[in-house]
């Protein structure tokens, strides 16, 4: 395997749609029920220096998106990690390969704070983070519905050791 990061472009949308289709349809990655339509319209709320794709050679593995959690200026250097990875390239470390190239981007670019909201059944999930310094900062209950029920959610929460620590 030849092992390449890139940053997240329409000319992936397809892939990168499909991956995320492949996580809803699991009704344990997401609350969204629906992929949005268009690339511009996936790309438009995130910080564009951290939405990146993995590839073997042309082959889309995963990607990774990080988002703002708010719009006020406190929290600009906080965002929301969302990591999808192939059905076919489940439990061959790609998660961990993104979610490193995630963090790493993440503070090259000021970011200091990263969370992460993860329903309790998506153990791989929870692992993944915790075994990249994440840690659980709170248990949210019946937050939200997913098909008309309402799903308890995890947060999860890492600090830059670089960033906003002055």
């Amino acid at each position: 395997m030849l092992l390449k990061f890139e940053k997240a472009s329409s000319k992936d949308w397809e892939l990168i749609k499909y991956i995320y289709e492949s996580g809803i349809e699991t009704n344990n990655a997401t609350f969204e029920t629906e992929a949005p339509i268009t690339f511009d319209k996936w790309i438009s709320n995130s910080f564009k220096k951290c939405s990146n794709v993995i590839k073997d050679g042309d082959l889309l593995l995963g990607w990774y998106k990080l988002s703002p959690v708010s719009k006020r200026t406190v929290y600009d250097g906080v965002g929301e990690v969302s990591i999808y990875v192939h059905p076919k390239a489940k439990r061959k470390g790609i998660g961990h390969l993104l979610l490193d190239h995630l963090i790493k981007t993440s503070e090259k670019n000021g970011i200091w704070t990263l969370q992460s909201s993860i329903f309790p059944e998506n153990t791989a999930s929870i692992h993944l983070h915790l075994n990249h310094g994440f840690r659980e900062v709170g248990y949210r209950e019946r937050i939200g519905k997913v098909n008309g029920i309402w799903r308890d959610n995890l947060l999860f929460e890492k600090r830059s050791n670089i960033n906003g620590i002055n």
